[in-house]
């Protein structure tokens, strides 16, 4: 039996650094996928209450990339991918896949649609399935489309979807705001934790953190700790641009947010609930998600220039964590409210 200590987010501080960065407008917090450049390394989740056509597309205008949810019918989501690819002819079009029954059929009519990134997207991704569909998609595709997988939580898994064709993974099981998985089974390790771990790779795959991120901060320490990109839910759900409509409880204006593995998204999507590690729930409404995605760009650029670096590559360099206490996670929380309430 192993037992060691694990970090997440909350556990951890970057120590601020020498700096000569006169303007945060120095600073570039772009990335790459298979050579296609993204000026934010912000991803929206494949998720039915996050990502279809019109937050693919405001993701894809602020510089990022959203992933269109595959929880439909292949018809139904090559329309969704068919809408953001004959927008623009320059948009970058990400879109989920599963590993299991007509997986290869829905990727063909997804690419055939315009997708050029495809996601492979599953809870557990170290595991056979995953190594039989990587390997399908890559006999069928080459190297073109990018493939994305996941999801995993340690090195050996990480390196063994690389081995097996994946060109990115996403790393982190259980992490997310409306995912149950730790509960109902036991088994994650903090998101954080693992991207360190997954950073110390010899594999080329990109790094994508995946859940538990509540904040600009949290981005700023999971790239910090080797992470190429982070995928976003919460922080997004509730915008304008993502699916579902507004509604009103006690005056307040509210959407929807759920887990692909909760009971609801489960029958919607299959007809039964096959699993319950997730919830749904109503969140307060937030507006567009490109203030949400401004916001997060100018605090991730104020991270970097903290630690005195001007691109990712320069702030993996320079990055020092700490530890710290319950004391100092409540001091680096706002506090004067709490005080004098």
């Amino acid at each position: 039996m192993q037992n060691r200590e694990s970090l997440c987010f909350d556990d951890l501080l970057l120590v601020p650094q020498y700096s000569d960065i006169e303007s945060r407008k120095e600073i570039d917090i772009g990335n790459t996928l298979s050579g296609i450049k993204f000026s934010m390394p912000i991803i929206s989740a494949p998720m039915d209450t996050v990502t279809e056509t019109a937050m693919a597309h405001t993701m894809n205008k602020y510089g990022g990339l959203g992933i269109i949810h595959r929880y439909n019918t292949i018809d139904e989501q090559a329309k969704l991918v068919r809408r953001c690819a004959h927008a623009s002819k320059t948009e970058n079009v990400a879109a989920a896949i599963g590993v299991t029954g007509d997986f290869l059929d829905r990727a063909i009519e997804l690419t055939k649609a315009g997708a050029n990134i495809l996601c492979v997207d599953v809870a557990h991704g170290h595991h056979a399935m995953m190594r039989y569909a990587l390997e399908v998609l890559k006999n069928t595709f080459g190297e073109t489309p990018h493939i994305m997988a996941g999801n995993v939580a340690t090195l050996a898994a990480f390196n063994d979807l690389a081995d097996w064709g994946a060109d990115s993974i996403r790393v982190g099981i259980g992490g997310g705001s409306i995912c149950s998985t730790r509960i109902q089974t036991g088994h994650g390790v903090p998101t954080l934790q693992s991207i360190i771990e997954c950073a110390q790779t010899n594999r080329d795959a990109k790094i994508i953190a995946d859940g538990g991120i509540k904040n600009s901060g949290d981005v700023v320490k999971a790239l910090a700790a080797g992470a190429d990109f982070v995928i976003v839910g919460s922080l997004l759900a509730g915008s304008t641009q993502s699916p579902g409509e507004v509604f009103y409880k006690d005056g307040r204006k509210l959407k929807t947010y759920r887990g692909m593995a909760s009971p609801e998204a489960q029958k919607d999507w299959r007809g039964v609930a096959s699993s319950l590690e997730g919830v749904s729930t109503a969140i307060p409404f937030k507006g567009h998600a490109g203030d949400i995605l401004n916001n997060l760009k100018r605090g991730i650029r104020s991270g970097l220039s903290y630690s005195g670096a001007r691109n990712l590559t320069e702030l993996r360099a320079k990055a020092q964590f700490i530890k710290q206490t319950n004391a100092s996670q409540s001091e680096s929380n706002t506090h004067i409210y709490a005080r004098y309430k």
